[in-house]
């Protein structure tokens, strides 16, 4: 056979082989392609059946729910109206009385293809769905403008609510709706509906309650504001957070300019406006309503956090723990200077009032001499306003003796030494208000006189595990607890009153709450009960009460003292940081907290006083107004209650005034010495001749104290079984709550430079 022939079907064999691969290569393509289809058209099947088996249960489309006022009513635990949130006076536009510059704020910043969709923008949907992938959850919408109008209207509001089954159902919704309504009449019930805050419904509402005018005689500028306020109606409210509405407006306008709704001079014109031009002062801001602002703001938000419903979108009946009467009385107290002298209308008060049995809270205020066109503004009186700031002494019932009592079984005559002492693991100094050492005291002396030094050994002692299970079983979690903490904590009156009930309800807590029951429009009811638990034993809540009383009667507080009331109560004084001293505003030897809690009882009172701007100092001869609101508040409380004391627990006995666990009581009382250091090197009424500074606060730097000893106390050289038999020093009728200033620098040194500490006075 020739080489040629040969040749010939080798390559013919070759060409046979790779026609068959291709053939397979395309086959196995080919089975891929067909997989991928079916894996497709499975994915659409299941998906379908899935979002069917979410809709079978959707609500049935009542197209009179779309235009119902959502009106809110917050009345009394007997009924009584209180407010009304959404009045009756709500402005109902018609599709033909929506303006075209209206129209067009909406749509471009809401729903740009909103005249080219179904109810439902896949596109959209598409988008917000890789956004919560990257996210990893629903953390974006896709919500068309009818979607947010059949979720205001149906569902609720909360973010936890955003469930798949959820948006399926109002996808669902959305679809009917297009088929049941034109597009401009969903856009005006949409524009009738939304919050648009300080009690405001709807837009055409607001350009009447804001501009003092018609929907159709608003500008670009006004209709840019308006539509982009529902996004987050009280961050972007033009009176209270202008700045906030200035960049939203902006973001409406750079949407519309995009959208070629409006042209470049007409966007650069509204950019240039200010955002507050035109507004009015807003009208039907009742006195009622001024006196209740702080307390329905807690409520609204408690709401949100019980049921997921927003009270602003959603209407209800909300019925309230508030007493009117007592409310009204706390805010004339704060807003005249009838019972308390104010430095100025600029200084803050916040407080909190709670009945301890049951954890209601009575009446609240989070703000003086605010302005009338605020509406649900800062709230001072919870986290959301005093945030960081400072309550000073107010704590060391609370992390420090407490604990101690409940966990070390410490009696209050256990003896602990008032001496040079730095926080553990670090060289900085802890100091008293007085700039002096006491030596052996008792805890309750320690307590009543506000010792800083004997408040961080405490600590320590109880050790930060269970200070920090104490403060939890009060509803207080402190983000760090470190040795400062024994003086002072960044918490609201909200919290410390809540903490303090504990100790006037023999160790029961019960969270602090606002609503006793809500009422939907359907007539379906919630109702809201105590949440309580044992947090300490009685007899820690009989020791603290017990020492706090002296606090009232003979130590830091006798400023809150009430002839013939039997109560217990704390000062609290925090101070200036060293580096922050040159920047202080006002008075140098001021600070920029001063805290007050008392307790009967029947009731217990949290006060913060301050200035917004926190260099912006409190001088000494106002440092008594915390305690000052306090006492005007409590006698108008106890007028129509008993003055009934609390009972001693079985478990403990008195011996030589002070109290014991039964069984740990000393046989008799023993006789001490009493040793004072100050900070000078020579010393008085003492052997002692340590030589430093002390103040009530976290550095080594002079404070600000609340009270000055006009007594000594009782020292001793024994231990717990040598309990003192003196009472704690005696102060002057009517201290300013800080005492003599010191003038210690930061090594201790008395060399006549005043510098402030970061932490607190008593």
């Amino acid at each position: 056979m020739s080489e040629n022939s040969r040749t010939s079907r080798t390559r013919q064999h070759q060409g046979q082989k790779k026609s068959s691969q291709g053939k397979k290569r395309k086959s196995i393509l080919l089975r891929i392609f067909l997989a991928l289809v079916a894996i497709g058209v499975a994915a659409v099947i299941a998906g379908a059946g899935l979002f069917f088996y979410y809709v079978k249960d959707a609500p049935a489309l009542d197209l009179t729910k779309l235009s119902e006022p959502a009106t809110t009513r917050f009345l009394a635990a007997n009924g009584d109206l209180i407010y009304s949130l959404g009045s009756d006076e709500q402005i109902q536009l018609k599709p033909s009385e929506v303006p075209q510059v209206l129209s067009d704020a909406v749509v471009s910043v809401e729903d740009k293809r909103f005249y080219k969709h179904f109810g439902v923008d896949p596109i959209r949907i598409i988008g917000s769905a890789l956004g919560n992938l990257k996210a990893g959850g629903i953390t974006a919408g896709g919500s068309t403008l009818d979607q947010q109008l059949i979720k205001l209207s149906f569902f609720s509001t909360k973010q936890s609510d955003q469930t798949l089954r959820r948006k399926a159902q109002e996808a669902w919704l959305a679809l009917k709706l297009e088929r049941e309504l034109s597009k401009e009449e969903i856009l005006t019930l949409y524009i009738n509906r939304v919050y648009m805050a300080n009690g405001v419904y709807g837009i055409g509402t607001a350009a009447e309650s804001y501009y003092g005018i018609d929907a159709k005689d608003l500008s670009v500028a006004q209709a840019a504001l308006l539509a982009g306020i529902p996004n987050a109606p009280n961050t972007f409210d033009p009176y209270t957070q202008p700045e906030n509405a200035t960049k939203r407006r902006n973001v409406v306008l750079q949407a519309m300019l995009d959208n070629k709704k409006i042209s470049q001079s007409q966007y650069d014109e509204a950019v240039a406006t200010d955002v507050q031009a035109g507004l009015i002062a807003q009208k039907d801001i009742s006195e009622n309503r001024k006196i209740v602002d702080n307390y329905l703001t807690s409520a609204i938000a408690e709401v949100k956090e019980k049921t997921g419903k927003d009270a602003f979108n959603e209407g209800m009946d909300i019925y309230l723990n508030i007493d009117l009467a007592q409310q009204t009385n706390l805010y004339n107290i704060v807003n005249s200077d009838e019972y308390v002298e104010f430095p100025d209308d600029q200084m803050q008060v916040a407080s909190t009032i709670i009945d301890p049995t049951t954890g209601a809270v009575v009446a609240q205020i989070g703000g003086r001499k605010i302005d009338d066109n605020v509406q649900f503004g800062i709230n001072r009186a919870t986290n959301t306003g005093t945030a960081g700031r400072d309550v000073g002494s107010t704590i060391k019932p609370l992390i420090d003796y407490g604990p101690a009592f409940e966990y070390l079984d410490y009696s209050t005559g256990k003896i602990i030494k008032d001496e040079p002492y730095t926080y553990p693991g670090t060289d900085l100094e802890v100091n008293n208000y007085d700039h002096q050492y006491l030596g052996n005291i008792t805890l309750r002396y320690a307590l009543t006189d506000s010792r800083n030094i004997p408040a961080v050994k405490t600590l320590v002692e109880v050790g930060v595990d269970k200070a920090n299970d104490f403060l939890t079983g009060l509803g207080i979690n402190l983000d760090k607890i470190e040795g400062s903490s024994a003086i002072s904590a960044p918490i609201s009156t909200e919290e410390l009153a809540g903490g303090y009930a504990a100790f006037a309800n023999n160790g029961t807590y019960s969270k602090p709450y606002y609503v006793n029951k809500i009422v939907y429009q359907d007539g379906t009811e919630e109702s809201y009960q105590p949440e309580s638990s044992q947090a300490m034993k009685e007899t820690t809540a009989y020791m603290v009460t017990d020492i706090l009383k002296d606090v009232v009667n003979d130590g830091t507080g006798v400023t809150a003292e009430i002839p013939g009331l039997i109560q217990a109560g704390k000062t609290g004084t925090s101070n200036y940081d060293d580096t922050v001293y040159d920047q202080i505003i006002g008075d140098k030897d001021g600070t920029p907290d001063v805290s007050f809690v008392g307790y009967t009882t029947h009731y217990v009172m949290a006060v913060w006083t301050g200035y917004d701007n926190y260099l912006q100092s409190i001088s000494p001869s106002y440092h008594s107004v915390a305690a000052k609101v306090y006492k005007n508040m409590m006698i108008k409380l106890a007028e129509n209650v008993d003055n009934v004391d609390w009972e001693m627990p079985a478990d403990l006995v008195r011996s030589g005034g002070e109290l014991y666990l039964k069984g740990s009581q000393p046989k008799e009382p023993v006789r001490s010495s009493s040793t004072t250091t100050t900070s000078s090197s020579t010393s008085t009424t003492t052997a002692s001749t340590t030589s430093s500074t002390t103040t009530e606060s976290s550095t080594s730097s002079s404070s600000v104290p609340e009270s000055s000893s006009s007594s000594e106390p009782v020292s001793s050289s024994t231990e717990e079984t040598t309990p003192s038999t003196t009472t704690p020093s005696e102060t002057p009728e009517e201290p300013t709550g800080n005492g003599e200033q010191g003038n210690g620098n930061a090594n201790g040194n008395n060399n006549g430079t005043t510098t402030k500490p970061p932490s607190n006075g008593g």
